[in-house]
């Protein structure tokens, strides 16, 4: 879970998005995508894939630590 919160701050930033606008394109709560960020709580591979596909990441990349 380290990495994938890792990769997907990093990418939010690097597209200079805010938590709670990726929230909303995501579909998921702000609360649920900072927990993600700070690598808190077990979020389900639904929400996970929801997040990572808006940033245009791919989920099975980062989590094979490929990214």
């Amino acid at each position: 879970m380290n990495e994938i919160g890792k990769a997907i701050k990093t990418r939010r930033k690097m597209l200079n998005i805010t938590q709670r606008t990726l929230a909303e394109l995501a579909g998921v709560s702000i609360n649920t995508l900072t927990k993600i960020e700070r690598e808190e709580g077990n979020p389900s591979l639904d929400v996970l894939e929801k997040v990572m596909e808006t940033l245009g990441l791919d989920i099975k990349i980062v989590v094979k630590g490929k990214l």
